[in-house]
């Protein structure tokens, strides 16, 4: 008597609903907040910035020692 209801709950209800509260969960979890994009954009400036710097220096080294490299 309760088989049959139950059955269908658990092959047609139950699956949807856990499909359903999985992407959802996954689409709330892939935005970046703001602080996230802060640091990001924090991040990749002081990346672009040392970068520069290491520039600078190699071309300081070469400059004064231009076998530097080869040491």
């Amino acid at each position: 008597m309760y088989e049959t209801p139950l059955i269908i709950f658990l092959v047609i209800v139950v699956p949807i609903w856990l499909g359903l509260h999985y992407i959802f969960k996954g689409k709330s979890t892939r935005a970046l907040s703001g602080d996230d994009e802060k640091m990001l954009e924090d991040v990749w400036e002081n990346t672009r910035k040392m970068e520069d710097r290491i520039h600078t220096l190699e071309r300081i080294l070469d400059a004064s020692n231009p076998d530097w490299r080869r040491q």
